[in-house]
């Protein structure tokens, strides 16, 4: 697979890193290779499979855009940019190419949602749900996308918003914990990440799994798959 990378900061980094590991050959450019997606032509995608993002939340709308333009498939990593969701669909359904992105992409975290999503309806039974997610003190978006996302999970199944506390301190990866506590009970849910190599392993293969594909994926809905 040819694949071009988007950013090269940690999470870009350990992506080339890994997928070279793979076998694939990639190229990659950081913001200022790419300023305002000038790089993202069809004449320099040609040979391109898949285009991978892990930018700034300021910089991830128009290189998905120029992703469009180009017809070239995009898997999205970056966060912070999700109120932009429903417009972005409807450019990307309106177009030919394949687009997939994800609030996280380790299979751990994927599994939390879904325990999340079985523990919500105790919301309704009693208890309150709050949640809080520690991460290294250079993450730049707060809440991350993984809590904004467990957030979502919790209010789809049961009507009701969970409140987020961001704590940023040291070089932590990332820990996300869902408490849900009633008058009587508690329960504790929290996934701690060890390394960053399951976030860019987990992206790595939803690359190999969007390249020739069409259409608008959340990785939440295929991870099995990859």
């Amino acid at each position: 697979m040819n694949l071009l990378v988007l950013g090269k900061g940690k999470m870009g980094s350990l992506v080339i890193e890994l997928a070279k590991e793979r076998g694939h050959h990639v190229e990659a450019h950081d913001e200022f290779d790419n300023p305002h997606a000038r790089m993202l032509t069809p004449e320099r995608l040609r040979e391109v499979d898949v285009v991978a993002d892990f930018t700034w939340p300021d910089a991830v709308l128009e290189n998905i855009g120029a992703c469009i333009r180009s017809g070239k498939n995009i898997l999205v990593g970056t966060t912070g940019w999700y109120g932009k969701l429903p417009e972005v669909r409807a450019q990307v359904e309106a177009s030919c190419i394949g687009f997939l992105y994800g609030a996280n992409f380790s299979v751990g975290v994927n599994l939390f949602f879904e325990i999340a999503r079985a523990t919500a309806p105790a919301l309704k039974l009693g208890f309150s749900a709050d949640i809080r997610e520690t991460h290294h003190v250079h993450k730049k978006d707060a809440p991350s996308g993984t809590a904004s996302k467990l957030q979502s999970v919790i209010q789809e199944a049961c009507g009701t918003q969970a409140p987020i506390e961001s704590v940023r301190e040291g070089e932590v990866v990332g820990v996300h914990e869902l408490r849900l506590e009633s008058p009587l009970e508690r329960i504790m849910l929290s996934h701690s990440a060890k390394s960053r190599k399951a976030f860019a392993e987990g992206a790595i293969r939803g690359a190999e799994w969007l390249k020739g594909k069409r259409g608008f994926y959340d990785f939440k809905d295929v991870f099995r798959e990859v």
